[in-house]
């Protein structure tokens, strides 16, 4: 009898919802998990006939769940200072993959680690895919590959070629008067080697410069030996007139280390074109020096940038990319399909997966040191809950009426 079918199917929906709501709630403080909704949809309209002024007559069948509907909103931001950690804010999704196959399967959840071989992976082992990364130029038109940050844990040392220093001379100084000041440069093994640029004061707005390195570093005798000399001349106004800016040609022969000979240049002049070296009534001093070369560094720790550049700090105060996590989007989000752990995977009706770089063609962007909160809302889920609940009572009422009224039924006929 449909009178029984009619609040039954009411019974089944209703009962339907509460569970996506149940469902909901238990995931309130799971990472990156989206909330969902359950639409209605009537059943078909049996035909009872036409009115006299020929409007159908029709009775409904019951309700059917129509669908169920993901809300992929932003939820909250946690910050978690786990430098593995990520929170995707916007479109898209991580795309990852099991260790044993090329299936790819997406996420919102960030909550990062790395494996025993420095792979960045899920909590449940999958591997994130991303952009690899060599000498710290990321190859963004390769096919996405799991990410590892072992891959460049150490990089290479770079010589010096070219150094700066901001300094200035006091134009009080009396002639003879001299000033020194040291700068660290790196030769092509990675060595330290410390010049000491020293000024003597030769008379009105001039001055004398020796470079010098320390004897023992080249194989020579006495404590120091000059590597380039030269005249300073300075104008009025206390700016620098010559040499021309750069100084090239220091060379370094013969270092002990078994090094190459290294061949420097010293920029004079700042990004701007001002001297960097200038002659002010003003103690000697020098600020700031600066050179290209540096050491064999090991990688200390990384940070990610918004684009999903995982951007990596080493131990010669060096930063060097490692990597760059992908991002897929999808031209229909509700049709992915859902399959546990806070992945899903995409369908026919979801589209394939166009992967691409955080911040660009649409995509969300990433923020580091974090994780992205489920974004259902506790009091949104319980008037929804109290909804579902009236629903389902008024069902029940239903069905117990229609009981009631067979049981009458029945009595008359015995």
């Amino acid at each position: 009898m449909s009178a029984f079918s009619i609040p039954l199917s009411g019974l089944a929906a209703e009962s339907a919802a509460l569970n996506a709501i149940a469902n909901n709630l238990a995931n309130l403080n799971t990472d990156g998990y989206k909330s969902q909704s359950i639409s209605f949809g009537d059943l078909f309209n049996q035909m009872q006939g036409v009115s006299g002024n020929g409007d159908p007559i029709q009775v409904g069948s019951g309700v059917e769940v129509g669908g169920i509907t993901s809300d992929y909103s932003n939820g909250s931001v946690n910050s978690t200072g786990i430098a593995t950690n990520m929170a995707l804010q916007g479109n898209g999704f991580f795309v990852v993959r099991n260790s044993g196959d090329n299936q790819m399967s997406f996420t919102r959840d960030g909550n990062f680690s790395m494996n025993a071989q420095g792979q960045l992976c899920t909590s449940g082992g999958q591997l994130v895919l991303g952009y690899p990364a060599a000498n710290g130029q990321i190859s963004s038109g390769a096919a996405p590959v799991p990410i590892n940050l072992n891959d460049q844990s150490t990089i290479p040392s770079v010589a010096t070629s070219s150094f700066q220093m901001t300094t200035n001379l006091d134009a009080n100084a009396a002639t003879g008067a001299t000033f020194s000041s040291p700068i660290s440069v790196y030769d092509s093994l990675g060595n330290a080697h410390a010049l000491t640029v020293q000024y003597t004061k030769t008379g009105s707005n001039t001055w004398s410069y020796s470079v010098t390195i320390p004897s023992a570093d080249v194989g020579g005798t006495g404590t120091t030996t000059q590597v380039a000399s030269g005249t300073l001349t300075f104008d009025s106004s206390g700016n620098l007139t010559s040499p021309a800016s750069p100084v090239s040609g220091i060379k370094i022969s013969g270092l002990a280390d078994g090094a190459a000979d290294m061949s420097l240049s010293w920029d004079l002049t700042g990004s701007g074109g001002a001297s960097l070296l200038t002659q002010q009534a003003s103690t000697s001093a020098t600020a700031s020096t600066t050179q290209n070369g540096y050491g064999v560094g090991t990688l200390t720790g990384f940070s990610v940038l918004p684009d999903g550049t995982i951007q990596g700090q080493f131990s010669n105060n060096q930063t060097l990319a490692l990597g760059q996590v992908a991002v897929a989007s999808f031209s229909n989000v509700q049709g992915l399909t859902q399959t546990g752990n806070g992945n899903l995977v995409s369908t026919a009706a979801s589209g394939a997966a166009v992967i691409g770089k955080a911040g660009a063609g649409g995509n969300g962007s990433i923020v580091g040191d974090a994780v992205e909160n489920s974004n259902v809302n506790l009091s949104a889920e319980f008037s929804s809950m109290i909804v579902a609940q009236q629903g389902y009572e008024a069902s029940a009422k239903v069905l117990t009426t229609m009981n009631q009224i067979s049981q009458a039924t029945i009595q008359l006929i015995t």
